[in-house]
């Protein structure tokens, strides 16, 4: 396995990496936005410091017995916890009940039997735990008990994308590793590699987040992001009606988050004279901004944040993007 096993991005990040190797913590909490390759970048990890033979850059070799069970998800040194609904992929449960989000005290009680045997090949073992934010309290307390008197050469590899919801004494007791967003040069490159039509939109629209970027392509060019985008940059001659009747079968939520980033943009421009979300619009969105009140921005935001939370559980999605839309208006222009 070359150097293209990882991201462009996370050379960096790997280089870091072999100096641990000298001398393993017990625990490392990979932290960073959620769509920058932390899971793929710890899995790497772990399966380079199983590898029999790993090449002069700490790469896995591939082909040695260790590399062979891993390939097979069959590694005996080797565990990876993350909710159902990650591991099932859209599958139903057997009962035919959702997938849970959360990883349960179950899981991490069944790593129980793993830690105390030793490794089968005398050498390391990791874990590695995705996103450890979906710990509940108690699967979180039981991970602490391995933490706090860890067994020989047992590496865990947390994966964050909010460490700030674990409890701090899983916090202290891992060494904190940040990966940094990816370069925008690097990035862009990749995306279109993956054959992403428009990488610098497409990376901006994620918040600079290209495994996101590669999925929300499609939402990009979609016909109602654009409807959407046109009819919000004239709030006066905004159709209310005929615009909600147009998105009422689009997802709720994706309608808001649509919204958020115009008004973080809209925001921005008022306060810094910049955009992140919306390149190449300068001009019409400086125009636009221009007689809105800075508090009015702000309550948008706000107003945003709780149409967010009320997304996931309205009944009728026509009203809900009446009101949404005509809030809008109205901070715009008052």
């Amino acid at each position: 396995m070359s150097m293209g096993a990882i991201y462009p991005w996370q050379q960096n990040n790997w280089a870091r990496l072999q100096e641990l190797r000298k001398r393993p913590p017990n625990g490392i909490l990979f932290k960073g936005i959620k769509g920058i390759g932390k899971l793929d970048l710890a899995i790497k990890f772990g399966q380079s410091l199983l590898c029999q033979h790993p090449d002069e850059s700490g790469f896995a070799c591939g082909k040695c017995p260790s590399c062979h069970w891993f390939g097979q998800g069959s590694h005996p040194d080797y565990r990876l916890l993350q909710p159902e609904v990650l591991s099932l992929e859209g599958e139903e449960t057997e009962t035919g009940k959702k997938p849970s989000k959360q990883i349960s005290v179950d899981q991490v009680r069944g790593l129980a039997d793993f830690v105390s045997m030793s490794a089968h090949q005398g050498g390391g073992r990791v874990v590695v735990i995705h996103p450890a934010e979906a710990m509940n309290a108690n699967a979180a307390n039981a991970l602490l008990k391995n933490l706090e008197e860890p067994p020989q050469g047992l590496l865990f590899i947390l994966v964050s994308h909010k460490p700030q919801q674990l409890l701090p004494t899983i916090l202290s007791r891992c060494l904190p590793f940040a990966l940094s967003a990816p370069d925008a040069a690097s990035a862009t490159r990749w995306l279109a590699q993956q054959g992403v039509k428009n990488p610098d939109a497409a990376l901006a629209f994620s918040g600079f987040a290209p495994l996101q970027a590669v999925q929300l392509e499609k939402q990009l060019g979609s016909e109602e992001r654009e409807k959407l985008l046109r009819a919000v940059r004239q709030p006066a001659a905004l159709d209310v009606f005929a615009l909600a009747e147009a998105l009422q079968k689009t997802e709720q939520v994706l309608v808001v988050q649509w919204l958020q980033q115009w008004s973080y943009d809209l925001s921005s421009m008022k306060q810094a004279g910049k955009l992140r979300y919306h390149p190449g619009e300068e001009a019409a969105i400086k125009k636009l901004v221009e007689p809105v009140a800075p508090l009015n921005l702000a309550r948008l935001q706000k107003h945003l944040q709780t149409a967010k939370r009320e997304a996931q559980h309205t009944l009728n999605p026509k009203l809900f993007f009446e009101s949404l839309l005509f809030a809008y208006r109205q901070m715009m222009l008052e």
